[in-house]
Formats: structure tokens, sequence, C-alpha cells
């Protein structure tokens, strides 16, 4: 059997944060967020090279290579397939440089692409951009059909159609799916990320400048928030790996690549306290305990103190609480399962157990007018996280979100192209798309401006010099993003 090279790819241009399918937007937008490593291409890089194939993984965008050079390396490598990751963001650019593949190779190279968007679109995503130069797309896990799609593209082994949760071409050229409804039940099955071929260095901590590792603890989300693409692309059940298996992946990290710093990807990481406290347990008795440092997302409901306290405990140093609103009657309308007294009093936990936090709003539903904007504002303000990111409210296709703006003729003509920054709404029923993005960077400005908030952070770089030059890094780039208000 001969040895085909697959190349695992971010394409050239603009930061996109691609890995991760229910976040998906232009990191220089953003206030204070990093590039995160490329797991999803560590991944399917680990599963094809058991199938006797050559891996290799290029993060173009995070490197800063030109397209030019991009396509020379591709033309040098000669590969069997490209499989390349893809937003709905940055869909455009990245058609355009699947064209540029097609017209510099003088053969034929199976080329995927993958990305949320292909998670059971409508036929009217075919319709506003081309996708012929593409082979196959895939939607969803990546590791639960590249083995099979490398199998049926490059060995001509096993059937197109019993691959889940993908588009192929059929006799006439237009593309059709497969099934959208499985996903990978065992997780502690999937290889860990090929690290090795990860330029790990590319990926760090906002603040220090370590390298970090991103570690997915599990997968799925029970919750009903209107606005999130988890529950549709990965399931409404929850699916966790073991504590165990996480424990080894991060000694992997620690011993094999020297990685102490990590941020713990879940959709519901706090949701089972019983397997937190396993977890912790495990890395406090470890080779690692007093060692790693790590990040985590949690809700704000269900949660305890005594979990907090746990995370703390085992080298957790901030907490990610998605707080979306400070208007009860929108956190309602979301399905957000919590309200503002939730977040004040996980907010509170936090602060007493020592952990800082990172808070995420949201503004723009269909219904919200400037009171709803100013109870946000307000509830940010109070709540005081050390970090913050407020986001305008982005219908992703499939979601109840979509429906609603739908139903009440909000969306723009066309929504791929468009991120949490540049949504794919006119606005709400009350306020323009222009007064929300008005009203975003006011709010930041009013929250990271704060006398008492720059006390504080200089209070973190005294003494620190690679802390110093990475907060002048993002707060230049803050600064610069608002200064268009």
């Amino acid at each position: 059997m001969r040895r085909h090279a697959i190349i695992f790819c971010y394409p050239p241009g603009p930061l996109y944060q691609r890995g991760e399918d229910r976040c998906q937007f232009a990191i220089e937008s953003s206030s204070a967020t990093s590039m995160r490593p490329a797991n999803d291409l560590g991944y399917g890089a680990a599963i094809v090279r058991q199938q006797n194939c050559e891996a290799l993984i290029r993060d173009w965008q995070t490197e800063g290579v030109s397209r030019a050079d991009a396509l020379d390396e591709i033309a040098r490598c000669k590969p069997a397939m490209i499989v390349m990751t893809v937003t709905n963001a940055s869909i455009e650019d990245d058609l355009a440089f699947v064209r540029s593949i097609r017209e510099r190779l003088d053969y034929r190279c199976t080329i995927v692409l993958r990305g949320a968007i292909f998670w059971d679109p409508p036929r009217q995503m075919f319709e506003e951009a081309d996708f012929f130069d593409a082979d196959y797309l895939v939607g969803g896990e990546v590791e639960l059909s590249i083995e099979a799609l490398v199998n049926v593209a490059l060995y001509k082994k096993g059937a197109i159609t019993a691959i889940p949760n993908i588009f192929y071409k059929g006799a006439d050229g237009v593309f059709v799916p497969t099934y959208f409804s499985t996903w990978h039940e065992n997780l502690d099955e999937i290889p860990f990320p090929a690290r090795d071929l990860m330029s790990n260095q590319l990926y760090v901590r906002p603040d220090t400048g370590a390298p970090l590792a991103t570690i997915q603890t599990s997968r799925g989300c029970c919750a009903t928030c209107s606005f999130c693409l988890s529950p549709l692309i990965a399931g409404t059940r929850i699916r966790q790996r073991s504590a165990h298996n996480v424990l080894a992946e991060i000694e992997e990290c620690y011993f094999v690549h020297g990685i102490k710093d990590f941020f713990f990807r879940a959709d519901t990481f706090t949701m089972d306290a019983r397997w937190v406290e396993e977890l912790c347990t495990l890395i406090r008795t470890s080779e690692v305990a007093g060692k790693i440092n790590f990040v985590a997302n949690s809700r704000v409901k269900p949660l305890d103190r005594e979990t907090l306290a746990l995370l703390k405990s085992a080298g957790c140093y901030l907490i990610a609480f998605g707080y979306e609103s400070g208007s009860d009657e929108t956190l309602r309308r979301i399905g957000k399962g919590a309200t503002t007294e939730d977040n004040r009093r996980a907010a509170r936990w936090a602060k007493e157990v020592g952990l800082e936090v990172f808070g995420f709003f949201m503004a723009g539903f269909p219904w919200e007018d400037a009171s709803h904007l100013g109870l946000t504002r307000q509830h940010l303000l109070e709540l005081a996280p050390e970090f913050c990111e407020v986001h305008i409210a982005f219908p992703y296709q499939g979601t109840r979100l979509y429906r609603q703006c739908q139903d009440e003729g909000l969306l723009v003509p066309q929504s791929l192209g468009k991120d949490f920054f540049s949504s794919s709404i006119v606005g709400t029923l009350h306020l323009s798309r222009d007064e929300l993005i008005r009203w975003r960077m006011h709010t930041l400005r009013a929250y990271y401006l704060r006398p008492r908030y720059i006390a504080a952070r200089i209070g973190d770089i005294i003494g620190n010099p690679q802390t110093f030059k990475n907060y002048w890094r993002y707060g230049t780039r803050l600064m610069k993003n608002l200064s268009h208000v």
C-alpha cells in the first residue's frame, strides 16, 4: 500500500478561531483572546498516521505564512489529500485559497473542507458560495469520519454513503449529504492530538506568553441556549472522557512537550461535580501536582462553591463564565437556565476561592431595546470580571435564534462571511446593527478604561517584563478596535 501524504491545515490569511466550532470569530476583533491550539487538525493527523499515511499539520494563518509560500509548500509536498478547517466568517477567503490550489497543482489532489457550517446546512448555503473546487465537506467531529474518508478517497475501500456527517459529490457534481445524527461515543478511544506535528509555541497564554495546550474533556451539551451550536453539532447528551484519560494527556503534554499551561475545553465542564472532583484529585496526587496551571469554562448553574475550590486546589487560576445578559427577561427567553442572581453568586464564589474570571456577555436578541442593553452594561460593571468579552448575538443556521430572527425579518440577505463581531442580523426589533456595535464598543471602553481596573492590571505586571509586554500588545489591540466609536 502506497504511503500517502495528507496536509491538515488552517489556510493563510487573517487569524480566525477555527478549531472550536461553537466559537468562530476573528481573533484581532476580540478584546482579550489568543489563538488556541489546532486540536482538530491534531486529532485528524493522529488518526491517519494509523492508516499508513504521512500526516502534516500546517497552521499557516497563525504562522503568518503568505498564500504564495503556502502554495509553494503544497506543490513541493504533493499531498494526496488536503483537509482544511473553514469558518462561517472566513469562507470566501478559504474558497479562494482552494481555487488557488487547484490552479497551482498539475494533478488531482483530494480537498476536504471541515467546519460547523457543513453540519446539515440548508441548500441555500450552496447558493451563497461556490464549493465546486472541494471534493468533500465534513461537519461535526473530524475523527468520526476521517478514517473512512481516507479509505474511500485514497484507498478505494468502503462506501461513501456509509460515512456520517459529510457531503460528497454526486454524478452530476452536486453535493449530496449522508446522514447527520452520529457522534463519537467513547472519547477515550480517540488518540491524543498529534502535538509532535504542531508548532506548539504558536499557542500561548495571553498574559505570560507560555505555551498553552487545549485539552478537550467532554463533548455535547444538554442545555437549551437559543444561540448555541453545541447541542446541534455535538449532541444533547454529554460524552465525557474518563478522568484518567484526561490526566494521561496532561502528562504527555508536560513530560513530552514541556507544556505546563492548559485550557480545559468543554461545553459543560463543571456540570458533573463528581467527575470534576475525580479529575482534581488525580491531578493533585500525580507527578504534575503543583506544576501545571489551567483555565476552565463553566456554567453559573448548576455550580457550587466546593467545585470551584477543588479546581483552584488542582491548579486552576481562571474560570470563564457565560453570563450573557444583565436582563432576567433575556436570560429566560434565550433558555439560559440561570438568572442574574445566579451570575452574582458564581462571581462571588470565584472571588472567594481565589479564581480570576473571564466573563462573556451577549446582546442583540430580537426583542432587546436600549433598556436591556443598559441592564447588561450595568451587570458587567457590577460583576467586574478580570477579563470580559461582549458579543453581538449571532444566529447560526439551525439554532432557535436563527429561526427567531428569520421569522422577524432580522437576517441580512447573506449570512456567510459573518461572525460575533460582524453579525448577520440587521439589528433587533428596536435597535440597528450599527447601534449594537457602538454599544458594544462603548461598553468595553467603559469597562477596560476604569481607573480601578487599570490599577489592578498594573499590579499584575510589576516586576514581570513578559507579562507587561503581552498586556501592552493586547491593550493596544483593544484600543485600536475601540477607536472607531
